[in-house]
């Protein structure tokens, strides 16, 4: 790719061709918010390192961003305690659904990585030991490498995870009982919700995912991580980004990558440019069909990966 400017006709050749895609997925279902979505919704974004931002079709519509903020609640923790989180939390693909307790018991409530929801809780109580707030921790992070002040949580749709979060609490019980929650169950509960529930654009989750192209530098230049940090951070999102799907995310786009069931997809190309793409129709693993062939096409078309 020989200029920057070359992204805007990609990403437009990329709307064309997602725009004649037949089969897009189904949305959420067991969220009334997301369930309301149209999965032939497409928005995307990529944001260079100096915070130049362009887009396609939705890229400036706010959505939820689900378990997209995990990415973020993992970098604001490492930045306060550095390795200390991986005591608690491992690095491997977890090759079981997302939100599922069978590797918890045989491995003593040591969730496998962050971004299923077992190691998303750890590092959410984490984050609000820290930081007495998580959520709002989180929430004040977005806003300022965004650039956006008025990204909110959706408290409708906080509620509605809170109503369906039976799972989520019987993983935050189980954890408690190896001792590797430090903050009360209901109270954990409520960050984690909340901070799953805040609405963002593909342009602002592709700026606020700039630190991580920039080997940890905040867009106004302050370091959030060490370099290694930023490359662990990468890595886990290669390896585990996608729920039990990340093998063949990492085969079709070959970026680190996070998506969340509300249909949203960041990825990084470290030293390049951050993306983001939203598209509300999953497939069976909780991936945007949409989103996934959408990074895969301009993965092939730019020639960007980390391969």
């Amino acid at each position: 790719m020989s200029s920057p400017l070359t992204f805007q006709p990609v990403l437009d050749r990329i709307a064309a061709e997602i725009e004649q895609t037949p089969g897009r997925g189904r949305p959420a279902d067991y969220i009334p918010a997301l369930a309301a979505c149209d999965p032939r919704r497409f928005g995307m974004a990529v944001a260079e390192l100096d915070g130049t931002v362009y887009g396609v079709g939705d890229w400036r519509q706010p959505f939820s961003t689900q378990s997209i903020t995990k990415v973020f609640t993992l970098a604001l923790d490492l930045a306060h305690e550095a390795d200390e989180l991986w005591e608690h939390v491992g690095r491997e693909p977890s090759g079981n659904p997302f939100n599922s307790l069978v590797q918890l018991e045989y491995e003593n409530g040591i969730p496998r990585n962050p971004f299923i929801n077992a190691g998303a809780l750890v590092v959410t109580d984490r984050l609000h030991t820290q930081t007495g707030d998580a959520a709002g921790t989180l929430l004040g992070f977005l806003r300022a490498e965004s650039g956006n002040d008025e990204l909110a949580i959706n408290e409708d749709v906080a509620a509605s995870e809170t109503a369906h979060g039976d799972r989520n609490a019987a993983l935050g019980h189980f954890m408690a009982s190896y001792g590797n929650i430090g903050n009360p169950v209901p109270v954990l509960l409520d960050e984690y919700f909340r901070q799953c529930s805040v609405e963002a654009s593909c342009a602002d989750l592709a700026l606020a995912t700039g630190f991580l192209a920039r080997h940890g530098i905040r867009a106004d230049g302050t370091r959030l991580l060490t370099m290694s940090q930023a490359k662990e951070v990468n890595a886990v999102m290669l390896t585990c980004g996608t729920y039990d799907a990340a093998g063949e995310f990492a085969y079709r786009v070959g970026l680190p990558g996070k998506s969340g069931v509300g249909g949203g997809i960041i990825a990084v190309v470290p030293g390049r440019c951050t993306l983001c793409v939203w598209s509300p129709g999953l497939d069976g693993h909780g991936n945007s069909v949409a989103g996934v062939a959408a990074l895969d096409r301009f993965t092939t078309i730019t020639g960007l990966s980390v391969f």
